[in-house]
């Protein structure tokens, strides 16, 4: 088992400087009795869908293994300052350091730059990530002890679907205004040469409807990549916008954004964490994460909106499309 350098044990004031401490499991320990530990560092808060569809995949398949598992929740989307991450990253750090799991696992890239990286880059202790975006190698990975699966998204299908609808060629992008967000529209433009004539980052449900509706006059087709850091996101409203205002096709990557999207071919998260079990139960069985090669989201599914289909006058759906509404 993992036993930390003593730079690495950090105790609950010097993590936190003296402040009153952060509640360091948000949610509570899903274990089963055994002598195998995993813990997996959530980038993010409890409530976001898609990693908790991550967490959930992973766990499940852990203690079908009888493996203890803990999830710990950074909660990063909306404690988003420099200082907070930072923060959130060691005290991370100090529950890895006092319950010495066997295995770490991180989803998203928040717990990569600022716990992984920092702390435990070439450490003893075992790593695999999973949900990080696009690309891993600006973090400088894989380490001798990190592997994992890296998040791509299926942009060029997308719009290559919302063309067929479209008046013209200029898209637009309407996000959160979070670093993963902007890390996504960059690899857009360079992997597959899209180029966003209008983008709109946002920070509020106000700024979100704004933006959507300024859209449907300034671009020919939208795409809609994520609302999980607006606190106040009032989905009924979103859905009532979507479907009396919409006058352009929008199209997503993921599925609990369809309510408002004309389609979306919708990666599947339960992927990311099933895959990152099976790696931390071969490493639990002696394999080293330098062994196992990165990977690549690879299963999605084709959806569509008949409510929004109808707004755009479009009659007939994608072959093998699932209708979402």
């Amino acid at each position: 088992m993992y036993r930390p350098a003593p730079k690495q044990v950090l105790s609950r004031r010097a993590v936190l400087g003296g402040a009153m401490a952060l509640p360091v499991l948000s949610s509570p320990l899903i274990a089963q009795t055994g002598t195998r530990r995993v813990l997996h560092v959530d980038s993010y808060h409890r409530g976001n869908e898609w990693n908790d569809r991550i967490a959930a995949a992973f766990v499940s398949a852990l203690e079908a293994e009888g493996v203890e598992v803990r999830v710990l929740h950074m909660d990063t989307k909306r404690r988003s300052s420099e200082a907070e991450m930072t923060g959130a990253a060691a005290e991370a750090a100090r529950v890895i350091a006092d319950w010495q799991p066997d295995v770490v696992t991180v989803s998203d890239d928040n717990a990569v730059k600022y716990l992984l990286m920092p702390h435990f880059r070439d450490a003893d202790v075992p790593f695999v990530f999973c949900g990080l975006n696009w690309d891993a190698g600006i973090y400088g990975l894989p380490y001798a002890n990190a592997t994992g699966m890296v998040e791509v998204s299926p942009i060029p299908q997308i719009l290559r679907l919302l063309r067929a609808h479209a008046k013209g060629d200029r898209i637009g992008y309407l996000a959160e205004d979070t670093p993963t967000k902007r890390k996504e529209q960059a690899f857009h433009e360079k992997l597959f040469g899209v180029d966003y004539a209008r983008t709109w980052l946002v920070s509020s449900y106000a700024g979100w409807a704004e933006a959507f509706e300024a859209a449907q006059g300034e671009v020919d087709m939208l795409m809609l990549l994520g609302v999980g850091a607006l606190t106040d996101w009032d989905a009924p409203a979103a859905r009532q916008l979507a479907e009396t205002r919409t006058r352009i096709p929008t199209g997503t990557d993921f599925e609990w954004l369809m309510p408002y999207a004309l389609l979306g071919v919708g990666k599947l998260p339960e992927e990311q964490g099933e895959w990152a079990a099976q790696a931390a139960l071969r490493i639990l069985d002696g394999v080293s994460p330098s062994e196992i090669p990165l990977a690549h989201n690879t299963k999605g599914q084709l959806l569509f909106n008949p409510r929004i289909a109808r707004r755009l006058g479009i009659e007939e759906a994608p072959a093998l499309a699932r209708m979402v509404e």
